[in-house]
């Protein structure tokens, strides 16, 4: 009778285990090359029209090129160090992508910048695959799912100009 409770318990357990889904087993790859992140404003003067940061090897890098979006490639950006200070400001930001995004399939989301109200650029490379998105500013023109995310962009931009 001990073998066969045995018997069972070790069936029961096998049985649970192999039914269990492990929680990251669909959930995206955590391997982040780098973060960029900014915002853009056709329509404006000054060096604040275009802001562009990078997240690479946990520091905090600005892009002093300031270029439009989509015109300088990631190797021809001029990156200046910031302080730690403030990429401790900003370090969870790329913990905040929604999984959604990087299963949009089309790379401007809403109307960027075609009101003069602005567009918001993420560029992630993660696993060797570097996706990007020219995101409305405006709330109104982009999914709901995105809201939480681009106030934190808009937010992590507002502190780092501080």
């Amino acid at each position: 009778m001990k073998k066969t409770s045995w018997f069972f318990l070790f069936a029961f357990i096998i049985v649970a285990a192999a039914g269990c889904k492990h929680e990251n087993d669909n959930s995206p790859s955590t391997t982040l090359d780098y973060f960029i992140f900014g915002h853009f404003f056709g329509e404006c003067g000054g060096e604040q029209c275009v802001e562009t940061f990078v997240i690479q090897d946990e520091k905090l890098y600005e892009d002093t090129l300031d270029d439009y979006p989509g015109i300088a490639d990631f190797e021809d950006r001029q990156l200046v160090l910031l302080d730690n200070s403030i990429y401790n400001l900003v370090a969870g930001l790329p913990d905040q992508m929604p999984d959604e995004l990087w299963d949009e399939t089309e790379t401007t989301i809403g109307m960027p910048d075609a009101g003069d109200w602005g567009g918001i650029y993420v560029e992630v490379k993660r696993d060797g695959e570097t996706r990007y998105w020219l995101i409305d500013h405006m709330d109104n023109n982009i999914p709901e799912y995105l809201h939480p995310f681009t106030d934190a962009i808009k937010e992590a931009i507002e502190e780092i100009n501080e």
